[in-house]
């Protein structure tokens, strides 16, 4: 039982902050599922993103008392800090999920504690982890977990449209919310993508730099073109009269954008893997991955409904069937990699020696 406690108190110390990706994952492929009206699958993976929200917050909770130097630390490091903004995106599609099964209440409840935290953290982790930083360029340290801060944007405005035909006394308020925080995430999308950019283009970058994270450039425009056509579908309000139509057509310009970007990432993934030979074995970060091919497929399914495109709302019911594929494989891998990590005995082995398998997940 010493080995297990100091096993799990190293895995907890390497906590990485983007875990909440697993969240964000198993939820936005029961909502796919429940549009597909697979009832039982559905709700299958509510259920697995639920216990996940619960278990990861209070795991965040227990790092940040028993080893806050480390949370200081991910804070403090653009390569990581970003990934805090993973709690946000995980709580919006827990809450829109919930509000899909008639628990409005809790999305509502879900959209305040996210909404809050999304505002805290976006002034203080761009402050904190880039320009607080004494080392320049900050530039140098940009990578994929950065568009993660457009997904908690997008993430917000999803809550905020699906809830807003349900509180008329509420309307405009979660109306406002909806658009501005939508169009705060595609100015931050234009951004994010001129720094990574950057990164690619005038620093040295190898195989192993090429992280999962990456993909996350793809989720952050699916999830940008499902909050559009969510605020494209809600009730009459003045900020949604006077940008329905300009949204709506972003939309279908970004979903065209992410359809490109799949080709590109999967080479990406091809180059790092089986060209340059970089293992594929678990790691924390695969869960972003996972879930913007989700997202995607969730995006392409509403699009397609929502503004009458049979070819895009078939792609996305393709790509859900891909997505859940995935999904199974990395969530057997991330059992494997708990249970030989902090469970599993190691005949008298020094509990350091989980410490490698750990590490990863920073």
């Amino acid at each position: 039982m010493t080995h297990v406690r100091d096993r799990f108190a190293q895995a907890l110390e390497g906590l990485t902050p983007g875990y909440f990706a697993l969240v964000m994952a198993s939820g936005i492929l029961s909502v796919g599922m429940h549009l597909e009206d697979l009832v039982v699958l559905s709700r299958v993976l509510l259920g697995v993103c639920a216990a996940a929200y619960v278990v990861l917050v209070v795991l965040t909770v227990l790092r940040f008392l028993r080893h806050r130097a480390a949370v200081v630390e991910d804070f403090t490091d653009p390569r990581r800090a970003f990934g805090f903004f993973t709690f946000v995106a995980g709580t919006n599609v827990l809450g829109v999920r919930l509000g899909l099964a008639d628990w409005p209440g809790a999305t509502a409840a879900l959209l305040v504690a996210a909404g809050v935290v999304w505002l805290v953290l976006g002034y203080v982790v761009p402050w904190t982890a880039v320009l607080g930083r004494q080392e320049r360029p900050v530039v140098a340290s940009a990578n994929g977990t950065w568009f993660i801060w457009v997904v908690a944007s997008q993430s917000v405005a999803t809550a905020a449209a699906t809830i807003e035909p349900l509180y008329a006394s509420g309307r405009r308020e979660l109306a406002l919310l909806a658009v501005v925080s939508w169009s705060v995430g595609v100015f931050l999308y234009a951004a994010v993508g001129v720094f990574v950019a950057l990164r690619l283009m005038l620093y040295p970058f190898g195989p192993e730099e090429l992280t999962p994270p990456y993909w996350v450039s793809m989720g952050a425009l699916a999830i940008t073109v499902l909050a559009g056509a969510r605020i494209v579908e809600m009730a009459d309000a003045p900020m949604v009269r006077v940008t329905r139509d300009l949204i709506a057509g972003v939309a279908v310009v970004f979903w065209a954008f992410a359809t490109w970007l799949i080709p590109v990432l999967v080479a990406a993934g091809w180059w790092r893997h089986v060209r340059r030979g970089i293992p594929l074995r678990y790691d924390a970060t695969l869960w972003s991955l996972v879930f913007p091919l989700g997202m995607y497929a969730v995006a392409g399914i509403y699009l397609g409904k929502a503004d009458d495109l049979p070819v895009v709302e078939a792609i996305g019911r393709g790509e859900l069937w891909v997505a859940f594929g995935v999904w199974l494989l990395v969530f057997t891998a991330m059992i494997r990699h708990v249970v030989n990590t902090v469970f599993r005995s190691s005949h008298g082995t020094p509990a350091a020696s989980a410490t490698p398998q750990a590490a990863p997940t920073r």
